[in-house]
């Protein structure tokens, strides 16, 4: 809900991935590009990765819009589905504890587990390069139990290194690169920062690192388009489980540690089967925004 002067917003985290989520069910917010960029800028407004819009749906419960910090608008965010979820429960906006909520990419389920704590049916995987999307045509590729890697030449700036990724998409595209140890910050930086606007992928990418602890835990650091490295990515949780998975490194259901806090990722391995993802989602604090 809106003024003419002011713009009400609750600021909510899901393991630390922050979001400002404003109620347009009524259609009355007019969200510009700019005011989106306004929003999210920690430094003269309220500080968010992204920008969630609630907004009425004629195809399910609600309809979910995600913008990023830089003002484009995105298909998905896992992580924000879950507070996406969380807030229209506190809100009174639905009695349900399961709902359907339209997306760019499709319908989703969230359902609220307990206060707080959300698990989200995300749908299936894509795999397939081509709907990721990600151009393989021509780049050496190798079979890896049941995933396909593709050998990426990355220029990164004092010299051009390929390496071993896997694709796939949650609604959103990932590139997700296997590593002996976990990540360090530079190599999250300069790879991330480089993959993400790789030409091989024409709607840029979401860059995941991995390191396999055990069959039922990894660690992961996402380096996201449009954001740059956040404390927790939801989509890519589910997407960097599924190519763990595939390859055969990983159980069927997987906790995947990222600096802001644990995910539980659930897949049976099949094609079609859908992603299910189960962690929090909190309020920070509301307020309302100065136009």
């Amino acid at each position: 809900m809106t003024t003419s002067n002011t713009l009400k917003f609750t600021k909510m985290h899901g393991a630390g991935n922050d979001f400002v989520v404003l109620d347009n069910c009524a259609g009355q917010i007019d969200l510009s590009h700019d005011l989106v960029k306004r929003l999210a800028d920690r430094h003269f407004g309220v500080g968010a990765d992204q920008v969630l819009i609630v907004e009425s749906s004629e195809l399910a419960d609600f309809k979910y819009r995600i913008f990023n910090a830089d003002g484009q608008e995105v298909q998905q965010c896992g992580n924000g589905a879950r507070c996406f979820a969380q807030y229209v429960f506190d809100k009174g906006l639905t009695q349900k504890n399961q709902i359907t909520v339209e997306t760019l990419a499709g319908i989703i389920q969230p359902e609220l587990i307990k206060h707080n704590w959300v698990k989200v049916n995300m749908g299936p995987a894509e795999l397939n390069p081509a709907k990721v999307p990600f151009i393989a045509e021509g780049l050496s590729s190798r079979k890896v139990g049941g995933l396909t890697q593709y050998k990426l030449p990355v220029d990164s700036g004092s010299d051009l290194e390929e390496l071993w990724v896997g694709v796939a998409s949650m609604g959103n595209p990932h590139v997700v690169i296997l590593l002996d140890q976990p990540a360090s910050d530079d190599f999250v930086q300069r790879l991330g920062a480089t993959l993400e606007s790789h030409p091989r992928f024409p709607e840029r990418v979401n860059v995941g690192f991995l390191h396999v602890v055990d069959r039922s835990r990894v660690h992961l650091r996402v380096y996201e388009r449009g954001v740059g490295e956040t404390l927790a990515c939801g989509t890519g949780a589910c997407a960097a489980a599924v190519v763990g998975m595939k390859m055969g490194l990983i159980a069927e259901s997987v906790d995947v540690v990222k600096a802001g806090g644990t995910l539980t990722i659930e897949w049976s391995g099949q094609q079609d089967s859908d992603v299910l993802m189960t962690g929090p989602a909190q309020t920070v604090f509301e307020g309302e925004f100065y136009l």
